[in-house]
Order: C-alpha cells, then structure tokens, then sequence
C-alpha cells in the first residue's frame, strides 16, 4: 500500500532524475580503486555516523544494502563506521519498535511496499560479522522481541519454510513472489547467525539445507519461488551459495551454468531474468519498465562474481576487469544497467550513482 512515505521518496529520486538528465552523473578523479574509495567516504553520513546505501537519491539506511557490504567495509578498514551505522540503526528500530528495509533521511523506518522478509536476517547478518558483544547485548531483549514476532508472520510451522500464501516485500521488491528461494534463503542463514549471537532461534528445528534442496532445486538450477515458475532467476541461484547455506561444488556449477546459458551474466553480471516472466509486479514497475527483470544489477554482480572465483577463475577475472571498465568509463558505481549495458533511464528514473555496493568491488 502506498503511504505519504513513499511519495517522499519518489519525489526525491525524480529531483536525483532530472539533475542526471541536466547534468549527467558525478564524476570522480583517480584509478577505479581511488573513485569506489571517494564513494564510500560520500555514502558515509558524517551528521549523523551512518552508511547511505548512495550519495545519489537512495541517501538512507538500508538493511539490506548495508548487509550486503558489510563484510567488504569491515575487510577495508571501516569497523568504527560499520558500529556506528549499526547503533543508528538499532537505536531507531528499537524507538519505533519495528526492524524494516529502510530508515529515511529524516529518521522514520519504513518497508517498501510491505512488510520486507529480509531484514531482520540482513540486521543480524551485519551484527554477526562486526562481533560487538557489547552493542548486541545492549539490543538484546528488542532483538529477541523481533525475532518472536518475525517467526509467528513469516514462517509456516508446519514445514518450516515461509509462508506460501502470504505476500512479503523482498529484494526484488516490485514482484509478488510465493515463498521464494531467495527469502528461505534467508532464514537459513538468520539461523545459523542467531545461534552464533546467542540469541532465541525459533528456527533451530528445521534443517534448511535440506528444505531448500528438496522444494528449489531441480538438478539444473534452483527455482525462482513455489508457484510453478520454471525460468532461471539470478537471486535464487546465488543465494544459496552466498548465504552458505548450499556448499557443494558440483550443485554450484550446474546452477552457475544455468546462469551462464541464460545469458543473465551478459553483457556482465547480473541480471534477475533474461526476459519477462509470468509474475505479479506492484504498480511501480509500470514506470520503470524492467527494473527487476532483464536490466543488470550492480548489488548482485559482484556477489556473483566473488563466488564464480572458486569455479572459473578465466570468467571471474575477465568480469571483474569490465566492473573496473565501468567505474573507469562512468567515473562512477553506477545502480543499474539496461541489457545493452548502458545506464539505466525512464522518462521518470535515472539509475542512482555512487553506490555503497562499490565495497564489494574493492575485495574481489
């Protein structure tokens, strides 16, 4: 449902569109390691100590985008930031009473456009890997809280997977999926971190390799959601290997190969399908034609790409230098691409720039 939030927020990026369209994107100055390093210092809030997922249009917190980075940010040296980001966050959630996707400028959490499944996962991922005893001590009894209440709404008690029948925003947040492979993947990995933080796991009794395995996998690639769907999505085949939930290498290559004859690898990394697929959108991808389709996602490619590593080195090296082609070429880290490769634009969104997923960049 759209809220008075959301107008705010589409006003914002329409303002970041149309300074693009007169002014074209920020350029930076420097090697393509000099400019991410530029960016991360401009997505770094200095009023009030927290990471932007953007200095373009996305200037928020975002649960996920920061989980997504978090383990580069720490591996670059940026643990004193990583903590502070982490006690704005919580110190906000815990006020509202409410973990959500997003904390706007002004301070108010909000999902988009409903209840996010992910980020209560992605909030303990990013407490996980900073390790503060203190700072997970002092949230303790909130976190618990939530966890409580995240189990009774999300999960299906009788098979342990998330409900099939209930709508839940996501990471493809402009699609209506039924339980997807991507958000058990991330109950499989909020419980295994929730044991490791000592905090209650609800989750413990279910074995969420073998869910996952049993009810996605095909022996080809992982399915997309439980609604019949047969196409070759790029989050369900990630996921499962990026949240090391799925370790064996062989499953990882068919589903990567999938991947690749997909062509969701190309022009580079990553798109979510190579053509439209038979799936609800909310009404906002109306006006920004496959935004969460065929275009090419700056957030997964790097992910991709750091697990394609261990399985094709030739492959791995040769996107990694078209990633550093394309902060060379943009003098940016740009959001999004179409599927020729060129940044992405509507009559009414331009691509946000200087992106804090750059960090990922940077470690590969």
């Amino acid at each position: 449902m759209i809220q008075p939030i959301h107008l705010k927020e589409a006003w914002r990026i329409y303002k970041h569109h149309r300074k693009v369209k007169s002014k074209g994107f920020t350029q930076y100055t420097g090697s393509e390691k000099e400019i991410c390093k530029q960016i991360l210092n401009d997505c770094f809030n200095k009023e009030k100590h927290y990471f932007q997922v953007s200095a373009g249009h996305f200037t928020e917190f975002y649960t996920r985008d920061f989980g997504w980075s978090c383990e580069s940010l720490l591996k670059l040296g940026y643990k004193d930031k990583v903590k502070s980001t982490l006690q704005y966050a919580l110190s906000i959630f815990q006020k509202h009473n409410i973990i959500t996707t997003t904390i706007n400028p002004k301070g108010i959490p909000f999902d988009f456009s409903k209840f996010a499944i992910d980020s209560l996962s992605y909030l303990i991922h990013s407490l996980t890997l900073l390790n503060n005893k203190s700072l997970i001590n002092t949230y303790k009894t909130f976190l618990n809280e939530q966890i409580s209440q995240y189990f009774d709404r999300v999960v299906d008690q009788e098979t342990g997977l998330v409900k099939k029948h209930k709508s839940f925003s996501s990471m493809k947040d402009h699609s209506q999926r039924k339980s997807s492979c991507y958000d058990n993947c991330m109950i499989a990995r909020l419980k295994t971190q929730l044991k490791k933080l000592n905090l209650n796991n609800p989750f413990k009794q279910y074995n969420y390799q073998k869910l996952i395995l049993d009810n996605f996998w095909n022996d080809k690639f992982f399915l997309d959601d439980l609604s019949g769907q047969t196409h070759v999505a790029g989050d369900a085949n990630i996921f499962p290997f990026y949240n090391n939930i799925i370790k064996n290498k062989n499953i990882m290559k068919k589903a990567f190969n999938a991947i690749h004859e997909e062509k969701l690898d190309q022009p580079f990394p990553l798109k979510y399908s190579s053509s439209f697929v038979n799936q609800n959108f909310i009404f906002a991808q109306k006006l920004v034609p496959e935004y969460e389709t065929t275009t090419i996602w700056m957030h997964m490619g790097p992910l991709y790409v750091k697990l394609l590593k261990s399985i094709d080195k030739p492959r791995y090296e040769k996107h990694k230098q078209t990633y550093l082609n394309l902060v060379k070429k943009h003098k940016n880290f740009l959001e999004v691409y179409n599927t020729n490769g060129n940044p992405y634009q509507t009559w009414c969104y331009s691509t946000d720039e200087s992106m804090l997923w750059c960090a990922n960049l940077l470690t590969l």
